[in-house]
């Protein structure tokens, strides 16, 4: 009985490889999801923060709103962040949709810093030629932002627009 046994157990024999390999495989599949996980978490997730989630909430009817009126109006508006020495001008033109330049806007930057809020800017850029508005942020550094741009007429916001963006000089 013992012989059958024997013959039954070394027909596969667990060696220092075959222990290797289960070893190797076992983390590889660990290693290959959770690259899969992290992947998945950094493409999704948009970078966006909010001081308070309720009141984003109670404010999104209102968001979804200002977005579908933005879009009817359907505004050209090329927007440049330029290095200028240690410093980034930023120049945007606004055009309706018959392509008119737009006037007496009341228009808004923000540069955030990917990592450093430390580094943020924020401007109100007057109007320097019919439709373009222009300003020069100070001490802005090479590297990843975010640019938020606002149009206001009066208290009425009627563009809003955030763009990622990477500034090398």
């Amino acid at each position: 009985m013992t012989a059958t046994i024997q013959q039954a157990v070394s027909g596969r024999r667990l060696t220092g490889r075959g222990v290797l390999l289960w070893l190797v495989a076992f983390f590889g599949v660990i290693f290959a999801v959770n690259g899969a996980f992290i992947y998945y978490a950094i493409s999704t997730f948009p970078g966006l923060e909010v001081e308070s989630s309720y009141k984003a909430g109670q404010e999104f009817e209102s968001e979804v709103l200002a977005g579908k009126a933005q879009a009817e109006r359907d505004w050209t508006v090329d927007a440049a962040v330029r290095p200028a020495g240690n410093d980034a001008s930023v120049e945007i033109h606004f055009r309706d949709k018959a392509g008119a330049d737009l006037h007496g806007l009341d228009v808004r930057v923000r540069l955030i810093h990917a990592v450093d809020p430390d580094h943020d800017h924020a401007a109100s850029l007057p109007e320097v030629a019919s439709g373009t508005y222009r300003a020069v942020l100070p001490n802005v550094k090479d590297g990843m932002w975010s640019l938020t741009v606002e149009a206001y007429k009066g208290s009425e916001r009627l563009f809003l627009s955030r763009n990622q963006l990477r500034l090398v000089r």
